[in-house]
Protein backbone atom coordinates (compact mmCIF):
# COMPACT_ATOMS: atom_id res chain seq x y z
CA UNK A 1 0.00 0.00 0.00
CA UNK A 2 1.07 3.40 -0.55
CA UNK A 3 1.65 5.96 2.76
CA UNK A 4 -0.81 8.57 2.81
CA UNK A 5 2.03 11.11 3.90
CA UNK A 6 3.07 10.99 0.14
CA UNK A 7 0.17 10.60 -2.14
CA UNK A 8 -0.68 14.17 -2.78
CA UNK A 9 3.26 13.24 -4.98
CA UNK A 10 2.51 9.94 -6.21
CA UNK A 11 -0.09 10.38 -7.65
CA UNK A 12 0.42 12.76 -10.16
CA UNK A 13 3.51 11.17 -10.84
CA UNK A 14 1.97 8.13 -11.20
CA UNK A 15 -0.19 9.49 -13.66
CA UNK A 16 2.06 10.83 -15.80
CA UNK A 17 4.31 7.63 -16.08
CA UNK A 18 1.17 5.78 -16.71
CA UNK A 19 0.36 7.97 -19.19
CA UNK A 20 3.32 8.02 -21.25
CA UNK A 21 3.41 4.53 -20.78
CA UNK A 22 -0.11 4.41 -22.66
CA UNK A 23 1.28 6.80 -25.12
CA UNK A 24 3.86 4.62 -26.48
CA UNK A 25 1.25 1.97 -27.33
CA UNK A 26 0.02 4.57 -29.95
CA UNK A 27 3.60 5.56 -31.44
CA UNK A 28 4.68 3.84 -34.43
CA UNK A 29 8.52 4.65 -34.12
CA UNK A 30 9.98 1.44 -32.32
CA UNK A 31 12.96 3.38 -30.61
CA UNK A 32 11.06 6.01 -29.63
CA UNK A 33 8.49 3.92 -28.57
CA UNK A 34 10.59 1.75 -26.47
CA UNK A 35 12.21 4.50 -24.59
CA UNK A 36 8.60 5.45 -23.15
CA UNK A 37 8.10 2.07 -22.44
CA UNK A 38 10.98 2.00 -20.22
CA UNK A 39 11.15 5.75 -18.87
CA UNK A 40 7.29 5.84 -17.99
CA UNK A 41 7.70 1.96 -16.37
CA UNK A 42 10.82 3.12 -14.50
CA UNK A 43 9.06 5.81 -13.37
CA UNK A 44 6.00 3.91 -12.18
CA UNK A 45 8.14 1.20 -10.27
CA UNK A 46 10.48 4.31 -8.62
CA UNK A 47 7.45 5.45 -7.11
CA UNK A 48 5.13 2.80 -6.03
CA UNK A 49 8.70 1.36 -4.19
CA UNK A 50 9.47 4.71 -2.79
CA UNK A 51 5.83 5.36 -1.33
CA UNK A 52 5.35 1.77 -0.24
CA UNK A 53 4.42 1.51 3.53
CA UNK A 54 4.30 -2.02 4.62
CA UNK A 55 3.11 -3.11 7.84
CA UNK A 56 5.18 -3.75 10.58
CA UNK A 57 5.45 -5.99 14.03
CA UNK A 58 6.96 -4.01 17.18
CA UNK A 59 8.71 -5.98 19.65
CA UNK A 60 7.74 -5.66 23.00
CA UNK A 61 11.09 -4.79 24.95
CA UNK A 62 10.97 -2.86 28.38
CA UNK A 63 12.49 0.52 28.18
CA UNK A 64 13.50 -0.05 24.16
CA UNK A 65 14.01 2.41 21.84
CA UNK A 66 12.98 1.01 18.06
CA UNK A 67 14.41 2.24 15.29
CA UNK A 68 12.42 5.23 13.70
CA UNK A 69 13.44 4.88 10.45
CA UNK A 70 14.66 2.04 7.95
CA UNK A 71 18.18 2.27 6.03
CA UNK A 72 21.78 2.00 7.05
CA UNK A 73 23.51 3.35 10.79
CA UNK A 74 25.91 5.65 9.98
CA UNK A 75 26.72 7.35 13.19
CA UNK A 76 26.83 6.16 17.43
CA UNK A 77 28.32 8.62 19.46
CA UNK A 78 28.30 10.23 22.99
CA UNK A 79 26.81 13.97 22.14
CA UNK A 80 25.55 16.75 24.71
CA UNK A 81 22.19 17.82 23.79
CA UNK A 82 21.11 20.83 25.54
CA UNK A 83 17.76 21.25 23.72
CA UNK A 84 15.67 18.24 25.59
CA UNK A 85 17.51 16.01 27.24
CA UNK A 86 19.57 18.17 29.25
CA UNK A 87 23.10 17.25 29.35
CA UNK A 88 25.12 13.93 28.07
CA UNK A 89 23.21 11.89 25.71
CA UNK A 90 23.84 8.94 23.24
CA UNK A 91 23.19 9.51 19.57
CA UNK A 92 22.41 7.40 16.79
CA UNK A 93 22.07 8.16 13.53
CA UNK A 94 19.88 6.32 10.60
CA UNK A 95 20.76 6.97 6.73
CA UNK A 96 17.92 6.69 4.33
CA UNK A 97 18.61 6.14 0.63
CA UNK A 98 16.02 6.68 -2.23
CA UNK A 99 15.51 2.96 -2.45
CA UNK A 100 14.48 2.70 1.40
CA UNK A 101 11.25 2.79 2.86
CA UNK A 102 10.60 6.69 3.84
CA UNK A 103 8.11 6.19 6.28
CA UNK A 104 9.19 6.94 10.04
CA UNK A 105 7.41 5.28 12.82
CA UNK A 106 7.79 6.76 16.78
CA UNK A 107 10.55 5.13 18.57
CA UNK A 108 9.15 4.95 22.13
CA UNK A 109 5.73 5.89 23.75
CA UNK A 110 4.93 8.31 25.59
CA UNK A 111 4.24 12.57 25.12
CA UNK A 112 5.00 14.09 22.27
CA UNK A 113 6.74 17.46 24.63
CA UNK A 114 8.85 19.20 21.74
CA UNK A 115 8.34 19.83 18.00
CA UNK A 116 10.76 22.42 15.79
CA UNK A 117 11.12 22.97 12.38
CA UNK A 118 14.51 24.24 11.11
CA UNK A 119 14.92 25.89 8.07
CA UNK A 120 18.47 25.28 6.82
CA UNK A 121 20.52 23.54 4.07
CA UNK A 122 20.75 20.51 2.08
CA UNK A 123 23.88 18.45 2.60
CA UNK A 124 24.43 14.95 1.42
CA UNK A 125 22.55 13.32 4.94
CA UNK A 126 25.01 11.15 5.27
CA UNK A 127 27.39 14.02 6.01
CA UNK A 128 27.88 14.27 10.43
CA UNK A 129 27.33 18.02 9.27
CA UNK A 130 23.45 17.28 8.65
CA UNK A 131 22.77 16.99 11.40
CA UNK A 132 22.90 20.55 12.55
CA UNK A 133 23.12 22.31 9.50
CA UNK A 134 20.30 20.61 7.09
CA UNK A 135 16.09 21.09 7.05
CA UNK A 136 14.94 19.70 10.04
CA UNK A 137 12.17 18.82 12.62
CA UNK A 138 13.01 18.11 16.03
CA UNK A 139 10.60 15.72 17.97
CA UNK A 140 10.88 15.20 21.86
CA UNK A 141 8.81 12.42 23.36
CA UNK A 142 8.53 11.88 27.22
CA UNK A 143 8.16 8.24 28.18
CA UNK A 144 7.37 8.94 31.99
CA UNK A 145 10.76 7.88 32.95
CA UNK A 146 12.86 9.00 30.38
CA UNK A 147 12.84 11.16 27.31
CA UNK A 148 14.13 11.02 23.66
CA UNK A 149 14.74 13.63 20.99
CA UNK A 150 14.82 12.66 17.14
CA UNK A 151 15.46 14.35 14.13
CA UNK A 152 13.83 13.80 10.96
CA UNK A 153 16.65 15.25 8.65
CA UNK A 154 16.31 16.87 4.90
CA UNK A 155 19.01 15.43 2.71
CA UNK A 156 20.91 16.59 -0.93
CA UNK A 157 17.83 14.58 -2.67
CA UNK A 158 14.80 14.87 0.03
CA UNK A 159 13.85 18.55 0.38
CA UNK A 160 10.33 17.28 1.89
CA UNK A 161 9.87 16.89 5.75
CA UNK A 162 6.39 15.44 6.22
CA UNK A 163 5.69 15.28 10.03
CA UNK A 164 1.83 16.26 11.20
CA UNK A 165 2.35 15.79 14.85
CA UNK A 166 1.59 17.99 17.61
CA UNK A 167 2.63 18.72 20.82
CA UNK A 168 0.29 17.38 23.75
CA UNK A 169 -0.09 13.96 20.76
CA UNK A 170 0.19 10.44 22.45
CA UNK A 171 3.13 8.58 20.48
CA UNK A 172 3.31 4.95 20.69
CA UNK A 173 6.08 2.93 19.86
CA UNK A 174 5.87 1.81 16.06
CA UNK A 175 3.23 3.58 14.88
CA UNK A 176 3.25 5.64 11.27
CA UNK A 177 4.09 9.72 12.26
CA UNK A 178 5.47 11.41 9.12
CA UNK A 179 7.87 10.64 6.43
CA UNK A 180 10.59 12.10 4.70
CA UNK A 181 10.82 12.29 0.35
CA UNK A 182 13.40 11.00 -1.51
CA UNK A 183 16.49 10.17 0.77
CA UNK A 184 17.21 11.69 4.60
CA UNK A 185 18.67 11.03 7.69
CA UNK A 186 16.75 10.84 11.09
CA UNK A 187 19.11 11.12 14.20
CA UNK A 188 18.02 9.39 17.22
CA UNK A 189 19.83 11.12 21.03
CA UNK A 190 18.58 8.78 24.07
CA UNK A 191 19.99 8.65 27.61
CA UNK A 192 23.49 8.70 28.59
CA UNK A 193 23.06 4.96 29.78
CA UNK A 194 21.21 4.07 26.81
CA UNK A 195 22.88 0.06 26.06
CA UNK A 196 22.95 0.78 22.09
CA UNK A 197 22.21 -2.21 20.61
CA UNK A 198 23.54 -1.61 16.94
CA UNK A 199 26.53 -1.47 15.15
CA UNK A 200 27.96 0.79 12.43
CA UNK A 201 26.67 0.07 8.97
CA UNK A 202 23.93 -2.02 10.11
CA UNK A 203 20.40 -2.15 8.23
CA UNK A 204 17.73 -1.57 10.69
CA UNK A 205 13.73 -1.43 9.61
CA UNK A 206 11.50 1.21 10.99
CA UNK A 207 9.18 -0.23 13.93
CA UNK A 208 11.07 -3.59 14.30
CA UNK A 209 14.72 -2.81 15.15
CA UNK A 210 15.57 -2.46 18.76
CA UNK A 211 19.07 0.35 18.48
CA UNK A 212 18.95 0.75 21.78
CA UNK A 213 17.51 0.10 25.92
CA UNK A 214 17.50 2.18 28.38
CA UNK A 215 16.84 0.33 31.90
CA UNK A 216 15.43 2.25 34.68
Amino acid sequence: MLTKYGLETAIPILVIALAVVIAGFFISNIPFRIVLFVVGGAVLLFTLNFFRDPDRTTPDVPGGVISPADGKIVAISDVEDTEYLGGKAKMVAIFMSPLDVHVNRYPVSGVVELKRHIEGKYFAAFEDKSSELNERTHIGINTGEWKVLFKQIAGFVARRIVCPIEVGDTAVAGERFGMIKFGSRVDVIMPPDADIRVTMDQRVTAGETVIAVVER
